[in-house]
């Protein structure tokens, strides 16, 4: 996969691809991930990318000029399966658009600033609009690495053990069960004793049972 992001604020993005999961993703070979300024493509020497908006009102627009220049460059070089624009009014991020997204190969991800992109931008060449929640950032920039993060650590190869990604919150409308780790009794608080028995199938039914009572306590409407 090769994921391809724009931004007025690409160093902003630098460090999150820079560490842990995600860096060895890309040492592996298992993703390609690109950043790209959208000042580099600025038609003018001042490399200006925004603009007062038509009609008046607060705040800056980014122009489509300088986009469509980065798009295009982009999309004469190899075929894209989506073209996504992260927007606070887009279609809310789940589980299961993330999981169709890992299985395509080459991505594009637009972030917004200022008071986003002017409109043409979402007409001629945003193919998929998603949200990560019902609040507004600063920019795209944290959006197009939460997506990113949630892609990347499904592809195969990616974590050491591939059924760890399965197992987590959302992947079957449950949230994930308790865990616990080393050591067994801490201050008197102790692990089940399920799950020290070595028996698989009660562990199995125990985890089970334990996702469906964490999501009827905490996120009902999944169960809906």
């Amino acid at each position: 996969m090769r994921i391809d992001i724009i931004s007025c604020v690409p160093g902003l993005l630098e460090s999150f691809f820079a560490h842990s999961i995600l860096k060895r993703a890309q040492q592996g070979g298992y993703v390609e991930v690109v950043l790209h300024d959208i000042r580099d493509y600025s038609v003018n020497k001042h490399r200006t990318i925004d603009d007062y908006a038509f009609g008046g009102g607060a705040g800056m627009v980014l122009q489509i000029e300088p986009i469509a220049r980065c798009i295009r460059a982009l999309q004469a070089e190899r075929t894209y399966d989506e073209v996504i624009y992260l927007t606070p009014d887009g279609e809310q991020m789940q589980q299961k658009m993330v999981n169709s997204l890992s299985l395509k190969g080459n991505l594009i991800m637009l972030c917004g600033h200022y008071k986003g992109v002017d409109q043409r931008v979402r007409d001629l060449f945003i193919t998929k609009e998603i949200s990560i929640g019902d609040y507004v950032l600063s920019g795209g920039e944290l959006a197009a690495a939460v997506l990113s993060d949630a892609i990347i650590r499904l592809l195969p190869g990616v974590l050491n053990d591939e059924t760890s990604a399965l197992t987590d919150s959302f992947q079957d409308n449950l949230l994930a069960p308790p865990v616990y780790s080393r050591p067994a009794d801490f201050e008197g608080h102790t692990v089940p004793d399920i799950l020290m028995s070595g028996h698989e199938a009660k562990i199995e039914e125990w985890r089970y049972r334990q996702a469906v009572q964490r999501t009827r306590e905490r996120r009902p409407d999944l169960l809906d």
